[in-house]
C-alpha cells in the first residue's frame, strides 16, 4: 500500500460542532465535538470515500497544497479553524498468498466474511488492517 496525505479543512458550525471537509473531494465531509474528534472521525471519512471511488474503478487525484480553499467552500457560513493532513492507505497491486489454517475455521471465516459482504481474501485483508491500525 502507498499513503498519501491529503489535506482538509477544519471549520467551527453556528452549533459548536467541527466539520472537516476535503478541497480534494467534494461530498467528503466529517464532524466532532472538538478538533481532535473531528480529525480522528476525518481519517475513517476519507478511507471509507476513497474505498468508493476505487470500487468504482474512479481515479484519485493528487493532494492539493494545504492551506487552499476550495471554490465551494462557503467560509462565510462557518468559522475555518485549522488545516491538517489526512493519511490514506492507496492499495497497491494485489498478490496471491497461499496460508493454511484450520478447516473449521476457513468455515467460521467465510461464514462472517459473507455476513458483511467480503470475499474471504477481503475480509482477511481488512482484519489485518483493523488489526495493524489499533497496534499503533
Amino acid at each position: 500500500m502507498t499513503q498519501k496525505f491529503y489535506p482538509a479543512i477544519l471549520a467551527r458550525s453556528d452549533a459548536g460542532a467541527i466539520g472537516v471537509v476535503f478541497p480534494d473531494f467534494p461530498g467528503c465531509v466529517s464532524v466532532g465535538e472538538t478538533a481532535q474528534e473531528a480529525a480522528t472521525n476525518a481519517v475513517e471519512a476519507l478511507d471509507l470515500h476513497v474505498e468508493g471511488l476505487l470500487a468504482d474503478g474512479d481515479a484519485l487525484p493528487e493532494p492539493s497544497a494545504l492551506g487552499l480553499l476550495p471554490d465551494w467552500l462557503e467560509p462565510e457560513k462557518d468559522t475555518i479553524v485549522g488545516h491538517c493532513l489526512v493519511p490514506v492507505e492507496i492499495p497497491s497491486k494485489a498478490i496471491r498468498l497461499n496460508i493454511t489454517m484450520d478447516e473449521a475455521l476457513v468455515h467460521r471465516l467465510d461464514a462472517a466474511a459473507a455476513a458483511e459482504g467480503f470475499t474471504r481474501s477481503g475480509y482477511l485483508a481488512q482484519a489485518a488492517r483493523e488489526r495493524m491500525q489499533r497496534a499503533r
